[in-house]
């Protein structure tokens, strides 16, 4: 098993890997390889959004197809599945993102990661028990050759180099002023230049909102 058919196996279901990193029991889980799984774009939302979980008219379709189809993948390669929801506890996505080394703290403290910018989605993981090889990471973080236009995005300043102002944001979404955030998404994810270039459909962001937003 190799990173390769990993991610060819994923794409047809408009998953990609988001990164990976040799897993030791330092990181709650057991030791071997983590891969993480995230959207393919573009065209992972009109894909998704056709699947059984989005026409049933049941909650949270996007998780329970997260769960489907991530569950089948490690089935078939041997592996086990993990996912950033349906705790408590929770499993810690953040670290392991960050232990990819190809996502890392922003200037406004969200990650982004190389590809996705700030538009990250991870779906879930799932651990294999060989260590793989990896490609090797990007040298340094592409925010430090950014002009960080995300430091000045946010028209409330809930987001920017002071730590994040929760109920600052959410006033601001309670307001017709910040229908476009909660339509169009975070003006400061958006204001990402990778972000920009990823190819998000805005109806995915516009759902992330609203469950952010309830």
């Amino acid at each position: 098993m190799d990173l390769a058919t990993i991610q060819a196996l994923a794409a047809p279901h408009s998953l990609d890997i988001f990164g990976a990193f040799h897993a030791t029991g330092d990181d709650g889980c057991a030791p071997g390889t983590m891969v993480l799984l995230s959207p393919l774009e573009p065209g992972f939302w009109p894909h998704v959004t056709a699947e059984p979980e989005f026409l049933d008219g049941a909650p949270d379709g996007l998780d329970r197809w997260s769960t489907r189809i991530i569950t089948m993948l490690a089935t078939r390669i041997g592996g086990t599945p993990h996912f950033p929801f349906g705790g408590p506890p929770y499993a810690p996505f953040i670290r392991w993102a960050e232990r990819t080394d190809r996502a890392w703290p922003s200037p406004v403290g969200m990650l982004v990661h190389e590809t996705a910018g700030m538009m990250i989605s991870i779906r879930g993981a799932i651990l294999l028990p060989d260590s793989l090889d990896l490609p090797p990471p990007p040298a340094d973080s592409p925010c430090t050759t950014c002009p960080q236009p995300c430091l000045t995005a946010c028209p409330v300043g809930a987001l920017g180099p002071r730590p994040y102002d929760v109920p600052a944001c959410h006033a601001h979404l309670d307001r017709p002023e910040g229908a476009e955030c909660l339509t169009g998404g975070c003006l400061v994810r958006r204001a990402c230049p990778i972000s920009q270039g990823f190819g998000r459909d805005p109806a995915q962001t516009a759902h992330h909102m609203r469950y952010f937003h309830k």
